[in-house]
């Protein structure tokens, strides 16, 4: 299955740090050329910007941006495209509901009540909009202590699991507070892959040029 990734945060882009790339992406001609790592064709706007670089935009260049990386972008083939959106229901997710057609949303939640009132607004918008919700992820669900195998909740206990239910939506799972997550996080190399795998590759667009790594 061919699987891409877009950062639709224009503001706090994170996908440059998860995915341990911290160039700036050469645009080419017809556009830019993901970041392919993890068998994932990535694309951010933090890869096209200087690192640190703040976007001090209004919300219609923030919606001009956004459709530029999804249009623009030489994504090739792909069976499944997933947008990792920035937390609310602003222009962001208001532009992506009305202008694409969506097969559904996945909402994400820590357990803790501030937490779970903005995923209850952002699944009645998404409801309302008719974009269909897939489900709810509680991360941060628990901690295991690493010396005596104690379990603890630190923000709260089953608060994903009751809005879910609340909802009427399925609980699609519930991860652990890891600090594994952390440091792989950081290290540009998610939890689920083998650290020694750390260097992204270009793709070679549809044109047949290649673009240096």
């Amino acid at each position: 299955m061919s699987v891409g990734l877009l950062d639709a945060d224009i503001f706090g882009p994170s996908l440059p740090v998860l995915f341990g790339f911290h160039d700036e992406l050469p645009v080419g001609q017809n556009g830019p050329i993901p970041v392919e790592k993890f068998g994932v064709k990535a694309m951010s706007i933090g890869f096209l910007i200087e690192s640190g670089q703040p976007l001090i935009w209004r919300g219609p260049l923030v919606n001009k941006a956004l459709e530029q990386l999804l249009k623009d972008t030489q994504w090739g083939h792909l069976d499944v495209l997933f947008l990792d959106l920035p937390p609310g229901t602003g222009d962001v997710q208001l532009t992506l509901a009305q202008k694409y057609r969506m097969t559904g949303a996945i909402v994400v939640t820590t357990p803790q009540d501030i937490a779970l009132s903005d995923v209850r607004r952002g699944a009645i918008m998404f409801k309302t909009v008719n974009v269909p919700v897939l489900g709810v992820i509680e991360n941060m669900s628990y901690y295991r202590c690493s010396h005596c195998g104690d379990l603890s909740h630190p923000f709260g206990k089953g608060g994903g699991e009751r809005e879910a239910q609340d909802l009427n939506l399925p609980l699609l799972g519930q991860l652990p507070l890891d600090p594994r997550t952390r440091e792989q996080a950081d290290a540009g190399c998610p939890s689920s892959w083998p650290i020694r795998e750390v260097k992204p590759r270009r793709l070679t667009s549809p044109y047949g040029r290649k673009y240096p790594n």
